[in-house]
């Protein structure tokens, strides 16, 4: 078994790294390489921006390298919970941005050329209970008549169709939603960046960030740089001075399995339209048929931060929830396990916008960043070009949360207190 994500053993590695000396200066500099760092250095190429993008590590080696392969309109939150608390108009608006988000990742595939098995396929979200069916048909006929007519119910009998196993009691068909290889997306995404003029640094850590007169100094090991802008694309990066970031998200584990492949049949049983697939619980567990027949099994296994010794006892649990799901593949080799750390902010929705004169940031995405960190990319280049307007998060407060300081010393507590609801659902 490899602990490694399935998307870095099984992508080309990004080939358009910048060379020669480090420094001088940019127009902008982006930190992080990922959907949103890439995304936005293409846009700001594209416009004509000296951009120098700097990654700690390689390209999509957090989040935007490590997830469930899923890109999926609609967001975390329950649409009627989140429409009484913001009002429909403005829950109207950020659902339609979650939207925005899949058509902006089929228009950057197409138009670069990045070749990443995209697909509309459609996200199907499967009740776990009797009780949630019917909390999901509540929601599903407000969202059709408020914000989204493609979204329709399956029964339970009618899932015979959908997916292989008797475990779930109907589900809800999100249409829009997609999926892709994440490996070769955000790869392809640098590489595009790359081609429009971006200079892109892998293994370049920022170290520190001081405010001049003419904007902002970012020093590396490799050396500084001076850039009239800065936009913070590095989510819950550990790396850096990102103290105010780190205060403000909380970094959950998110872990992964990925089966030895399977025949076809196999899986034209699983997932015979192959859908993206998520179940109702509040330790949610997703799954999806990847490019060589696997299934790759996902979810909070375990309320933890992500390393070795964390994965394998993640993986296996979820070896344990795959078999309860699909009891036929209970003796189905296990060929990757791997995890990655979700940017959790406290209301589950991005944040983004300008601290300070000439710094920006665009992060914690909750587990829903794929589409999201890769529209903010490119709407993080028109605020940042002097259209603040644009950017759909712009009116929300970002405080810190109180007790956090970076360290998640408090994921033990609600880990048990989501299993205690699960039980009691």
């Amino acid at each position: 078994m490899k602990l490694m994500s399935y998307w870095h053993d099984n992508a080309p590695p990004f080939a358009g790294g910048a060379e020669g000396p480090f420094g001088g200066s940019a127009d902008v500099v982006v930190v992080g390489g990922g959907f949103t760092g890439g995304s936005a250095a293409l846009a700001l190429a594209k416009k004509g921006a000296r951009v120098v993008l700097c990654e700690a590590d390689v390209i999509g080696s957090g989040a935007s390298g490590r997830n469930g392969g899923m890109c999926n309109n609609g967001f975390a939150q329950d649409y009627r919970m989140l429409a009484a608390t913001l009002g429909n108009e403005r829950a109207n608006t950020i659902y339609r941005a979650f939207d925005a988000g899949v058509d902006t990742v089929e228009r950057i595939v197409r138009e670069e050329g990045i070749d990443c098995g995209f697909a509309r396929t459609g996200k199907l979200k499967l009740a776990a209970r009797p009780e949630h069916y019917d909390k999901l048909a509540r929601t599903q006929e407000v969202l059709a008549r408020e914000v989204d007519p493609d979204t329709f119910m399956i029964s339970r009998e009618g899932l015979k169709d959908e997916v292989g196993t008797d475990r779930f009691f109907g589900g809800m068909v999100f249409a829009k939603s997609g999926s892709m290889h994440m490996g070769q997306f955000v790869r392809g995404l640098a590489e595009a960046a790359a081609r429009h003029g971006a200079q892109i640094w892998e293994h370049t850590p920022m170290t520190g960030l001081r405010q001049t007169a003419n904007g902002w100094q970012v020093t590396t090991p490799r050396g500084t740089i001076e850039a009239k802008q800065v936009l913070l694309a590095s989510g819950i990066s550990r790396t850096g001075p990102l103290g105010w970031v780190r205060r403000r998200i909380v970094p959950v584990g998110a872990f992964i399995i990925a089966t030895e492949p399977l025949s076809q049949e196999q899986v034209d049983h699983l997932l015979p339209r192959r859908r993206m697939a998520v179940d109702t619980k509040n330790l949610v567990n997703y799954f999806r048929i990847l490019p060589d027949n696997r299934l790759l099994y996902g979810g909070r296994a375990r309320f933890a931060v992500s390393n070795e010794k964390s994965d394998v006892k993640s993986g296996a649990i979820l070896k344990a929830a795959m078999a309860d799901t699909f009891p036929h593949l209970a003796d189905v080799r296990i060929d990757y396990c791997w995890g990655g750390m979700v940017d959790m902010t406290r209301d589950r929705l991005p944040r983004a916008g300008e601290k300070a004169p000439g710094l920006f940031y665009s992060m914690g995405y909750s587990g829903h960043g794929t589409q999201m960190s890769t529209l903010m990319g490119q709407i993080m280049a028109e605020v940042m070009d002097g259209q603040p307007d644009l950017n759909p998060w712009r009116d929300f407060d970002w405080p810190a949360i109180p007790g956090h300081f970076g360290k998640p010393w408090f994921l033990p507590i609600i880990g048990a207190y989501f299993r205690l609801k699960d039980k009691l659902s």
